[in-house]
């Protein structure tokens, strides 16, 4: 039996293991079917993780974090956990793909949070043929062409400028005039001469043929159209919480969630559930940040410590 499972290998799934190992827990599994590190190593540009005062893209940043948390005994098992339930005698289980089970004493999930789609017509139709919710994985076929960027915030923001400085032209949508995103992006979006700002207007079609996207149609608050000839699009309208390891077989969630689907949880990451943790992205309030991440993890790997021992 493990002492403690973490589900998810980001910023905080990473963070936990290193301080639960660190401060004595024996058996640590960190269950991530991919390569540790999270959405942010699909990010750009960071530029504010403090302590790193140079500017580099979310890869570099996660590059040295699995091989510091596991330095101290926590292991990465590269499965898929499908579900996390609780008995009545206090012992979870962890359910994997492929009918196999895992007993913990404590979990904590950092599942985080996934792109979410748009709903806009064609954009289901062209996801990976020319529609992109990644701009550091796809941008380079875009080079030297034009293309689009839908979104407000500061993802979309920070992925516009990484766009613009290998693309010939980078039209960026929003459907209100003003950016949700921080004042210093925002400065540097408007004078980059190479982003055209197209506000208080929508994407009503993404387009194309057999080979990928030709363009997409556009229309402002007055009802004025728009066709952009564009080979690619990047969306960036929000997230979506992924909690599906929580739901047990009657549908229910096994610890208390948000009308929004986040996981309730205090200020040290315990849920309605006593042994179950929650950290990052996935829990309630949460400011989807690497910083405040890795802090959430460090909080929960010290509490489930304190849980199993105890």
């Amino acid at each position: 039996m493990l002492d403690l499972a973490i589900i998810g290998g980001g910023p905080a799934g990473l963070t936990a293991g290193l301080y639960a190992t660190r401060g004595g827990l024996k058996d640590v599994s960190m269950f991530e079917k991919g390569m540790p590190g999270g959405q942010i190593t699909s990010s750009s540009e960071i530029e504010n993780y403090p302590g790193v005062a140079s500017v580099m893209s979310g890869m570099d940043l996660m590059e040295s974090w699995p091989e510091q948390a596991m330095r101290f005994g926590m292991k990465h098992s590269m499965e898929e956990v499908s579900r996390v339930s609780k008995r009545a005698d206090g012992v979870f289980e962890i359910f994997l793909l492929g009918d196999k089970k895992i007993e913990a004493k404590s979990v904590i999930v950092c599942t985080g949070s996934t792109p979410r789609s748009s709903g806009i017509k064609g954009e289901d139709e062209f996801f990976g043929k020319g529609v992109s919710t990644c701009a550091t994985c796809d941008g380079f076929f875009y080079k030297n062409k034009e293309v689009a960027v839908l979104g407000g915030g500061d993802t979309a923001l920070e992925e516009a400028l990484y766009l613009a400085n290998i693309c010939s032209k980078v039209y960026l949508i929003h459907r209100r005039d003003e950016f949700r995103a921080s004042p210093v992006t925002v400065d540097k979006i408007r004078n980059n001469d190479k982003i055209e700002l197209i506000l208080n207007s929508v994407v009503d079609e993404i387009y194309g043929d057999v080979s990928g996207v030709n363009g997409v149609k556009i229309s402002d608050k007055t009802g004025n159209k728009r066709d952009l000839k564009v080979p690619g699009i990047f969306v960036f309208v929000g997230m979506n919480v992924n909690n599906e390891v929580l739901m047990q077989e009657n549908g229910k969630p096994l610890c208390d969630l948000s009308e929004n689907g986040n996981v309730v949880v205090d200020l040290k990451m315990k849920t309605s559930v006593p042994g179950l943790f929650a950290a990052g992205d996935l829990r309630i309030d949460a400011s989807k940040q690497v910083v405040c991440a890795a802090g959430d993890g460090a909080t929960a790997g010290i509490q489930a410590l304190e849980y199993v021992n105890n």
